[in-house]
């Protein structure tokens, strides 16, 4: 993983990937075997980089008896590049809600099943023995947004009821929840609400790929990290039957991704 991480920055230049990659990425040593995914702590890097790609990780290990090897890969491949919990717990719920979404899990169980989910990373943590007095500092602030989200929205353990919506819910209102969510007035812009406004847009939008769109693709924050999340899981939700065909019929490395997926597809389902 290394090395594809290294080989995709520098094959690609024109594609630039978010700051805290570029930075992670270049403290990587795919030459050494121990060393080569440990990369410093780092301050600045609970954005939203590390959740936009661990999608595939939940695809590979979508089984729940492959649960402890979703934790530890998506750890891992989270905090290569943005070694705060804030942004490599973003990876471990995006490849969470990735494999919710393959087994058929309801949609309103996902977020309370990903917080319980969340010891299983700290656990795997201690046990890798990294920056654990650093990681104590940050680790509650994602658990602590996730609560406050569910409770806003009324998604208790036992409901068996939806999600629970303002009535009155417009584009400019829901800048203002964004807002609310983030860290910093950007929504989206961080590890614990790129995933969670991806979330809500899916638990909004009933399978319309129109009002995914409005919800989680058209905002004023970072809605490009939060549309690539939702889209992808509205995909595995609902399929490309859902999705006007003109927006994927071009798509740029269509064959070598259609290939990827039938790989990953494969390997996936035969695993024993």
């Amino acid at each position: 993983m290394v090395r594809r991480y290294v080989d995709a920055l520098e094959k690609l230049p024109e594609h630039r990937a978010d700051p805290a990659t570029i930075e992670g990425c270049s403290q990587l040593k795919p030459d050494n075997y121990l060393l080569a995914w440990h990369t410093p702590f780092n301050d600045k890097g609970s954005g939203f980089g590390a959740a936009t790609k661990a999608m595939c990780v939940g695809m590979r290990y979508w089984k729940p008896e492959r649960l402890g090897t979703l934790v530890e890969v998506s750890v891992e491949c989270g905090r290569m590049t943005h070694n705060h919990p804030t942004g490599f717990l973003g990876s471990l719920c995006t490849a969470l809600f990735a494999s919710y979404a393959v087994q058929g899990k309801r949609l309103e169980q996902w977020g309370r099943d990903m917080l319980r989910a969340v010891p299983l990373a700290e656990d795997y943590c201690k046990k890798t023995i990294r920056h654990l007095a650093e990681y104590q500092e940050h680790w509650f602030y994602f658990e602590a947004k996730w609560q406050f989200y569910l409770e806003e929205r009324k998604i208790s353990e036992d409901s068996e009821s939806g999600a629970t919506f303002p009535d009155h819910y417009d584009a400019e209102e829901r800048d203002k929840t964004y807002r609310k969510w983030s860290s910093e007035g950007r929504g989206g812009r961080r590890g614990h609400d790129a995933p969670m406004i991806a979330y809500d847009a899916l638990l909004g939008a009933k399978g319309s790929w129109a009002e995914l769109c409005q919800r989680a693709m058209f905002h004023g924050g970072e809605s490009g990290a939060s549309g690539a999340i939702a889209g992808c899981l509205f995909g595995l939700l609902h399929g490309l039957d859902a999705v006007p065909t003109g927006l994927y019929r071009e798509l740029e490395h269509k064959e070598q991704l259609g290939r990827l997926g039938e790989t990953l597809h494969r390997l996936s389902s035969e695993e024993k």
